[in-house]
Order: C-alpha cells, then structure tokens, then sequence
C-alpha cells in the first residue's frame, strides 16, 4: 500500500531522545525494553506517579543488567521532559493523553500516543465511544493514525501519532486490501477476537484477577466495543461502496498476551483464493512485519508472542460462501507497544525493523 525502504541503510533525520510517559504500565514497559535494544534511539526519561524516584531497574529488575538501569522515573513535567526528549510516548489511559500531548507539541517534541485520544477524526464520536469530551479537539486532525502498513509516508512526515488499538490492529491490515479491491461486501462482516488478559492493563479490577479469569472465557464489550469506532472509521475511509458496519465481538480468554481475530466475510461472486491472495500479496509484499500464511497454517498466537508480526491467513468455504479470514499478534507488542516503535522508526528516518528484529 505503500512504497517502503525498510531495510534499506538511510541516514536519519535525527537523532531521538526518547521520553515514556506512563512507563510503568504494561505497554510503557514494553516500551523500555525495546528503547533500551534499540541500535539507534536513546531512552531519557522515564515517568510514573506511583514510581517517581525509584530506580528503572527498581521497578522492573529485569533491567538490572542494562545501563539505563539507574535511570530514576519522575512525574510528567512536560518543560523538563523536553529539555532531554525530542520523542516522547504516551503510554496512559484515554482521557489523560490529550492534555498532555497538547503541551508537548508546544515545546517542539514529536508525540507517540499509544491511547484512544488521537485516532478518531471526530470528537462527537470520541465522546459516544469514550463516555467524555476530548480535551485538545483542534489536535485531532492533525494526528496521524498509526498504522505502517498504511500510513507510512504520512506518519514519516507527523508530529503527532496515533497507535491503533490491539484489536484493529489485528483486523485493519487483514480487512484493508480485501475493501480497498472491492473483494469483500461492505455491509456484511463479522468479527470474533479473542485476547489475553493484559490487554485490559495493568490494574487491579475484580474482573482481572487470577481467580476471575484463569480457566474461564467470556465476550465483553458487546455490543458497542470502544475499538469498533476505529475499525469502522479506518475501513470507512478505503471502502468505494456501502458505509462499512461491521458486527464484532470481543472475548477474554486465560493468557497473558497475544490475540487471534477471525473474520467472516461475503466474497464477491467470482471472487477465489487465488485472488484474495494475490491481493495480499500485492499489497503487503514488501511489508516486514506482515507474514501470509496462505495454505501453509493457520494463526496461532505462540508464533507471534514476543515479535512485531502479524501473521494472516484465509479459507473460502465453498459450503457457506464465506471467506474466512484469520489473524494472530502480539496485543502488547504488533498492538501496541511494538508498532509505536515502528512508527518511531518511521518518523525519524531509521530502517523500519531498527530494534524490533
């Protein structure tokens, strides 16, 4: 969908000093780990209410060893941040980002937001989602919506990101080719995701606990999840025919990470498994983060724990007509955490793999 030089050896347009607000989370920790490995970025501040003072490798021993490990996190001072931090990531919770972001802007820095704040185009729609007003609406166009595959060019060019939600992810890059080449109907699709449970966060909720979710799978969200307003928003803006409504329903299931989506579709008339994968291949080719299955196997998600990957696959069932589309990632890292550092690479000109292979 884009021309990409990802591998190529290209001089960066800066040198980044990278700022996590909200590093304590378990986004903002995925975070840290893929700063403190990147070849090229340099990780400066860290920031978390509940932490501020203590030792990096404090609160995540597992960074002990690292050098960074004595880096001490502090309250989010936007004045201070940017004096050290030329990208800062804002790992928070809706509603918090904005105000945030807004200052940060101020001061000149570029801003990886990994909340739902900046990626709806409409603020009446944010408010029908999210259940408030969004605090910086002037911003909205001006942020960019996250996804490589996607945006490349144009998050190469912003100042201002928007990471995808975990779900979208996992069913945008399936479903954006199949839309685009009109092989798929607009008005008739349905989507079952299922998600470990730190996809919810890291916080202590009744619903979360060990004992509440270990050996027990349950739909939640249903049948207005927050996610559907982006999946519509981004399928909107490619489809050439009907307004896209989409049926999705979401499932927790009794693991730490990774997400399967599963989507069943109404081909075209003509349309074969040949075609739907000569459109993937045309469009994501090139893409290294995007692995096609074809008739090899199917998506499972301890094949992409731990990685950047998206890895899809289909099946046009002859008995029902439907195409059947799968998809597996990582919900912290592809949904999150990883795609933030690939928008980060993008941004500031590295190879789009730099510190995630």
């Amino acid at each position: 969908m884009r021309r990409n030089t990802h591998c190529a050896v290209v001089m960066p347009k800066e040198q980044s000093k990278c700022a996590v607000i909200g590093a304590s989370g378990y986004a903002g920790e995925e975070l840290v780990r893929l700063l403190l490995a990147h070849p090229i970025a340099e990780l400066v501040a860290v920031t978390s209410r509940q932490s501020a003072g203590k030792r990096l490798d404090q609160v995540f021993p597992r960074f002990a060893h690292h050098n960074k490990g004595d880096l001490l996190f502090s309250d989010a001072d936007s004045k201070k941040i940017s004096q050290t931090a030329n990208v800062v990531f804002l790992a928070l919770p809706h509603g918090v980002s904005a105000d945030l972001a807004e200052s940060f802007l101020d001061l000149d820095a570029r801003v990886i937001d990994l909340s739902a704040d900046f990626r709806l185009r409409s603020s009446k729609v944010y408010e029908e989602f999210y259940g408030t007003k969004h605090a910086a609406p002037d911003l909205l166009k001006r942020a960019v919506y996250g996804l490589p595959e996607q945006y490349g060019d144009d998050i190469a060019e912003a100042d201002l990101v928007a990471c995808p939600g975990c779900y979208p992810t996992s069913i945008l890059i399936p479903l954006l080719p199949l839309l685009k080449e009109e092989l798929i109907a607009a008005d008739d699709i349905t989507i079952t995701s299922l998600s470990g449970v730190s996809g919810a966060g890291r916080k202590v909720e009744a619903d979360y606990l060990f004992a509440e979710c270990n050996e027990s799978a349950r739909p939640y969200g249903v049948p207005k999840h927050r996610h559907l307003s982006e999946i519509e928003q981004e399928l909107n803006r490619i489809a050439k025919s009907l307004p896209v409504s989409i049926q999705f329903v979401p499932h927790l299931i009794p693991m730490n990470r990774g997400i399967i989506s599963t989507m069943f579709l109404r081909p075209g008339p003509d349309v074969d498994e040949s075609e739907v994968e000569a459109v993937y291949r045309d469009a994501y080719s090139s893409e290294p983060f995007v692995r096609l299955l074809g008739d090899e196997r199917l998506p499972d998600t301890k094949n992409v724990v731990g990685t950047n990957f998206i890895d899809i696959s289909w099946r046009l069932d002859p008995r029902t007509g439907r195409l059947i589309v799968m998809s597996a990632i990582d919900n912290l890292i592809k949904g999150t955490s990883g795609q933030a550092i690939q928008c980060l690479n993008l941004m500031c000109g590295y190879p789009e793999t730099a510190g995630l292979l």
